[in-house]
Formats: structure tokens, C-alpha cells, sequence
């Protein structure tokens, strides 16, 4: 059994659409206004973000995680973001792959209370659940804080590019303020020898 998963929505929040949605939030609502930093800054309670409820198995790699839904083991691939690849996987090991994985691990240690929001498409090609996450005790968007640390580049697949333009700018000022790997590595995809 697949479980189902809410769909993110592209909106810009007016106030009657805030308070929509904070009148809203135990039916689940599934959008919030976020800041720079990924936090939810509508005034609605940071402690219930969108989404589905989930508990961090393991992190995988920068950008998959494998987590508890529904009853079942699903491995889910960050929507938006792709970090360098991490030694001991498939692919070959790239400059600061390690040190993604590291920092997603700490920002979603085993244990941690999360929250998943699916785009258009649900599954890649691997059959890995395609979603956003966010942190259910402060609402952190962890897809888009792995960017904006500089763990990542943006990686936009249609159809799923509801938080393009957010992926896009938190990527570029990682880059321009040489965070992570922009400063380490050059650029993104640089294979160690």
C-alpha cells in the first residue's frame, strides 16, 4: 500500500489566505508562507508543518533519506535539491558528498518527527518517493535550508517545481557567499580522484 501523500501548492499567501489556512491548519492545510531560511513565518504553529506525518529511519545520502510512513519503509528523494554524491554509494564519490550527508544527518537525525508534502509527481524512475520535508518541531524546510547552507545545487525535474524559483535563489546565494561546497569544491559535481 502506497500511502497518499498532499500535494504542495504554488500560492502567494493574501491575508484572508492566512487566515484561510490557519482556520484551516487542523483540517491539514497544506501550504505555508516560508522565509529565507525555510521557517514558516505565517503565524501559524511552527510545531504543525504541511504534510504527512514521518519518522526519520536513516539518512542515506545528502538528498535521501529512507523514513517510516504509513506503517511502511519508504526511501524518499529530496524534491529541488542535488547534493554531491556521498563515498560508499553507486556513483562516484564527489568533492563535499560526505559532508552533505553529515549535514542533512544533522539536521534530521534518526528519531526526528517530520513532515512530507508531495509535488505533481509521487516516484522517479528508482521508485523513491519524491517529497518535501519538514522538520515537525519548528517546521523547518529541509530541502531548501540543505541549499541554502550550501549543501546542494538547485535540480528542478518537471513536473515537480512548485519551490523552483526558491531552490534557484537560496542556491545562488550559497554560491555567492562561497557556503559549503561553492567555496570547497568550485562548483557541484567535481568527482574526487
Amino acid at each position: 500500500m502506497t500511502p497518499v501523500l498532499p500535494r504542495a501548492r504554488a500560492s502567494s499567501h493574501t491575508a484572508a489566505g492566512l487566515l484561510a489556512c490557519g482556520l484551516a491548519v487542523l483540517a491539514g492545510c497544506a501550504s505555508s508562507s516560508e522565509g529565507a531560511a525555510g521557517r514558516d513565518t505565517s503565524g501559524a504553529n511552527p510545531a504543525a508543518p504541511p504534510g504527512t506525518a514521518a519518522l526519520v529511519v536513516a539518512v542515506v545520502d545528502g538528498d535521501t533519506v529512507e523514513l517510516q510512513v504509513a506503517g511502511q519503509t519508504e526511501r524518499v528523494r529530496l524534491i529541488g535539491i542535488d547534493t554531491p554524491e556521498a563515498t560508499g554509494g553507486y556513483l562516484p564519490a564527489e568533492c563535499y558528498g560526505d559532508e552533505a550527508s553529515s549535514f542533512t544527518r544533522s539536521l534530521i537525525p534518526e528519531g526526528t518527527e517530520v513532515r512530507l508534502t508531495r509535488d505533481i509527481e509521487a516516484r522517479d524512475r528508482y521508485d523513491r518517493l519524491l517529497a518535501y520535508l519538514h522538520r515537525a518541531d519548528d517546521g523547518l524546510f529541509v530541502n531548501l535550508e540543505i541549499a541554502a547552507r550550501g549543501y546542494a545545487e538547485a535540480l528542478i525535474i518537471e513536473p515537480n517545481a512548485t519551490h523552483a524559483e526558491a531552490f534557484h535563489s537560496a542556491a545562488a546565494a550559497a554560491r555567492d557567499q562561497g557556503l559549503g561546497l561553492w567555496s570547497a569544491c568550485g562548483s557541484a559535481d567535481v568527482v574526487l580522484q
